[in-house]
């Protein structure tokens, strides 16, 4: 049965995550290193929705309704610091999509962004990163690219987009740059957990 305080509160913590996200956005401060402003509130978010689980299990659209549910998934989804958290969210996720409660996309994707930060390669196709020596944004490595897209049909998504060809070369110091920003984040996934150290 539904539970409109919990959708309503699901909502409220995906509202917080995204107004956010477009502020940092706005003023150039999202896209490197994690801001430490994003990162509080996706502590604070994954908190609140650990908690609900505990009180209700996941929030699947049979309890919070479709926009409450993918709310949930988002904020597991931007739980990024807290790997444990994240698995389990997973297990719970794809519990519920077997169940039809849930699209199966919502498990896709988080187990897409587990792979990326384990460093494994990504069944989906659904996590990207921006390639260092052109700063074009490319799929992280697919497991399977032959199989790809069958395996997005077979949870609601639409096939990959093409992939874009080597564009023109960064100048050094933008490659620099890049490269900077990637290594802080293999530094900061590893202290939290996501790969050996």
């Amino acid at each position: 049965m539904l539970d409109e305080s919990l959708r309503r509160e699901l909502l409220s913590l995906r509202t917080d995550d995204l107004n956010l996200r477009e502020e940092l956005l706005a003023v150039n401060e999202l896209g490197g290193p994690y801001h430490p402003r994003m990162e509080a509130v996706h502590i604070k978010n994954a908190a609140r929705l650990r908690e609900l689980i505990a009180q209700h299990g996941w929030p699947a659209e049979d309890l919070a309704g479709p926009d409450g549910a993918e709310a949930a998934w988002l904020i597991a989804q931007h739980s990024i610091g807290e790997p444990e958290f994240m698995r389990t969210a997973l297990r719970l996720v794809q519990v519920c999509a077997e169940q039809g409660r849930v699209p199966a996309w919502h498990a896709a994707y988080l187990e897409d962004r587990i792979a990326l930060y384990e460093g494994r390669p990504q069944r989906f196709g659904t996590q990207g990163i921006d390639d260092a020596r052109d700063g074009l944004p490319r799929p992280w490595t697919i497991a399977d690219p032959d199989r790809v897209n069958d395996l997005r049909a077979s949870v609601g998504l639409k096939p990959l987009s093409p992939i874009p060809p080597p564009g023109p070369d960064l100048s050094p110091e933008l490659r620099r740059q890049n490269e900077s920003i990637q290594q802080w984040w293999l530094d900061w996934l590893a202290s939290r957990g996501w790969r050996g150290l």
